[in-house]
């Protein structure tokens, strides 16, 4: 009887033993699967967040280009006195109240990308910064700037995201990643352009270990945007096609929209580096006096139009596409001059949909040439050959294009107008327009960081 006690003894014991190691596994394996959790709750939340901001950033711009057109109602002359004044406001803001907030945004959520230094970091994409954002772009655009909100809502997105990165900081890199692809996914309703642009422009590289977690943030995003402002396509559909017989329009437009996409990066880089001689030193030591002598140009820039280059070109880009209005001669031209000058002012504005109405108006002017091919095929192949030639990230281009009006019967001359298109920016401007201004950034800030630009 003994024995037989002692040996179910022995077997009680190697029960509770097993039964033990066991317990202390799955206790072992929930906490090594709690940070993967958290993680993926905060992209999440983090998605939706961005999708509300994204949703509050279109309906404020909108509000504010309507807000000018209101006050420029009386007179078209205003706008020589309001938009002069509006710009010296908005730089003298985000110079000295919301630092960091200046431009489009993007530079500054790559350079936070690449720098080391938690502090540099910080400033480029804190809270402060991001309100500062929203405020002055709304400015800038109720006094006629030629500006968009896309590229804000990417360093907006990246604010938001950041936030919630302070609860893991090791995954920062690809909350900031996620951010800005969920801000382009969110402002153009174009999830997939969203995904593209993160890896193509945001990262240049593709982090595996996040991408799960960047395409859920992105995902979250875009549903809450459809959720609040419905399924829409950005232009509204188009079913126009190009006949193999005017190709050549293609090439002609890729290597325009190239060239002059380099030419806008390369004087934006140009004034951003600084000016050489006096007019340099004038712009150095008197910021507001020049961000309230490009308004007046830009002003100038507007009277010439009727007011078309002020805003993002959004409602001249559509009505253009859509054959609702003529191109002008001058509505290319000088749009593309006022977005210049909004750029280098020192006030928030981003260039994507300035540039997509740029593209629209060169698109445009050259259809005469092509009277027989709808004035949608030829316009969008503008659209993407001056996108590229910006942002020189050509997948970006022809992907958000096509999903902003969901023709992929022009997938293919998109594909050859982008990759023409880049090789012919890349003449003008060898580095990419973002990635250099990132550089600048973290070369003033003299901070230690990883290299940013990639030459052609």
């Amino acid at each position: 009887m003994t024995a037989q006690r002692e040996s179910e003894t022995v077997e009680k014991r190697k029960v509770r033993s097993r039964t033990g190691r066991s317990i202390a596994r799955l206790r072992s394996a929930s906490m090594d699967a709690y940070p993967l959790w958290r993680s993926r709750l905060l992209f999440l939340v983090g998605g939706i967040c961005v999708g509300l901001a994204a949703v509050v950033m279109a309906k404020g711009a909108d509000l504010a280009q309507e807000g000018f057109k209101a006050l420029t109602a009386p007179s078209p002359f205003i706008a020589l006195v309001l938009t002069p004044a509006g710009f010296a406001l908005a730089a003298l803001l985000a110079k000295t109240v919301f630092p960091n907030s200046q431009g489009s945004g993007i530079p500054q959520v790559i350079a936070a990308r690449h720098a080391r230094d938690a502090r540099f970091r910080h400033g480029l994409i804190s809270l402060r910064v991001g309100f500062g954002k929203v405020m002055v772009l709304f400015l800038g655009l109720l006094c006629g700037a030629s500006a968009g909100r896309e590229g804000p809502t990417v360093q907006v997105g990246a604010v938001i995201m950041a936030a919630f990165g302070r609860l893991t900081p090791d995954r920062l890199p690809g909350l900031l990643l996620a951010g800005g692809a969920a801000g382009v996914a969110a402002a153009f309703n174009t999830p997939l352009a969203g995904i593209v642009f993160g890896i193509e422009e945001l990262g240049r590289a593709y982090e595996a270990r996040s991408s799960g977690l960047i395409v859920a943030g992105i995902v979250a995003a875009g549903l809450t945007s459809l959720w609040l402002m419905g399924n829409y396509t950005y232009f509204g559909t188009t079913p126009a096609v190009l006949p193999l017989s005017a190709g050549w329009i293609v090439p002609v437009l890729a290597v325009l929209g190239g060239l002059a996409g380099g030419a806008f990066s390369r004087l934006v880089i140009l004034f951003a580096r600084g000016l050489p001689g006096r007019a340099g030193r004038f712009v150095s030591r008197r910021p507001i006096l020049f961000a309230a002598a490009c308004g007046l140009a830009v002003a100038l820039c507007g009277l010439a139009t009727h007011g078309a280059a002020h805003g993002t070109g959004y409602e001249e880009a559509r009505n253009i596409l859509h054959g609702d209005a003529p191109a002008s001669l001058l509505y290319a031209p000088l749009k593309f001059l006022a977005t210049v000058l909004s750029s280098v002012s020192g006030i928030p504005g981003g260039l994507f949909a300035p540039s997509l109405a740029v593209g629209a108006g060169l698109g445009g002017m050259l259809h005469p040439f092509v009277p027989d091919v709808p004035v949608g095929a030829v316009v969008l192949v503008g659209m993407v050959a001056y996108l590229t030639g910006v942002l020189q990230a050509p997948i970006t281009s022809f992907v958000i294009v096509t999903e902003m009006t969901q023709n992929h019967a022009l997938m293919i001359p998109l594909m050859v107008a982008a990759l023409i298109a880049d090789a012919a920016s890349k003449a003008v401007c060898r580095t990419g327009l973002y990635h250099t201004l990132a550089e600048i950034m973290l070369e003033r800030a003299d901070v230690p960081a990883e290299p940013v630009t990639r030459t052609a």
